[in-house]
This record gives structure tokens, C-alpha cells and sequence, in this order.
């Protein structure tokens, strides 16, 4: 018995050749036992039930809604109503594909509405 090591796509397995004499015809026939495959391990996967819809206000005359440029968990509030913002100032964390993004004032303002 003879052992040896094989690396397949970047992972090594150890196995094991015997040497067997076939009775019929005195050839010798070579038998490969490997370890057995590894087989990954599945992550189970978190479905999040879907959030109820929150109420919404008018935006007054002269207002604007600001919406996320991609979907997210809103992960911090830096604002609240009535706060006056200038443009760049954070308003908010939003928690997207495991990144912390920044969603900042589009302009100078005023919030009416979170």
C-alpha cells in the first residue's frame, strides 16, 4: 500500500494505491482508493419577512424626498425634524450588502419629514 497526495482545484487529498495481481493473467492492476469528497456546507439562508409599509407625509410645496440610490436598512438617523442641514451634511446611515452608506443633503434645508 502505498499513499500519496493529490491536489485538486487548490485542495490536496490523501490516497491510498494498492498493488493487486489479477490471478488470470499475472498483470498487475493498480486500485485507487481516495478520501472521500468534501462536500461544502450550505449556510442556511435568513429570509426577512417583508416590512409592513410605513406612513408616508405630503411633501409641502416647495420640498423634496430624498430615496435611497439603492435598497437597504436604514442603520442610523443623524437628523431630526426640524434640524436645518446644509448641502453634503449627513442625514442618514444606510446599511447596504454588508457597507455602511453615507445618504447625504442634495442641498441647503430644512427637514420636514423623517
Amino acid at each position: 500500500m502505498r499513499k500519496f497526495n493529490i491536489s485538486v482545484n487548490g485542495k490536496t487529498y490523501e490516497v491510498e494505491v494498492e498493488e493487486v495481481e489479477s490471478k488470470n493473467d499475472n498483470k498487475v492492476k493498480r486500485e485507487v482508493k481516495s478520501a472521500p469528497k468534501q462536500k461544502p456546507k450550505a449556510k442556511p439562508v435568513k429570509k426577512d419577512p417583508k416590512p409592513e409599509p410605513k406612513e408616508t407625509k405630503e411633501v409641502p410645496s416647495g420640498g423634496e424626498t430624498i430615496d435611497a440610490p439603492m435598497p437597504g436598512s436604514v442603520f442610523d438617523i443623524k437628523v431630526s425634524e426640524g434640524d436645518t442641514v446644509n448641502k453634503g451634511d449627513v442625514l442618514l446611515i444606510l446599511e447596504a450588502m454588508k457597507m455602511e452608506n453615507e445618504i447625504v443633503a442634495p442641498r441647503d434645508g430644512k427637514v420636514v419629514a423623517i
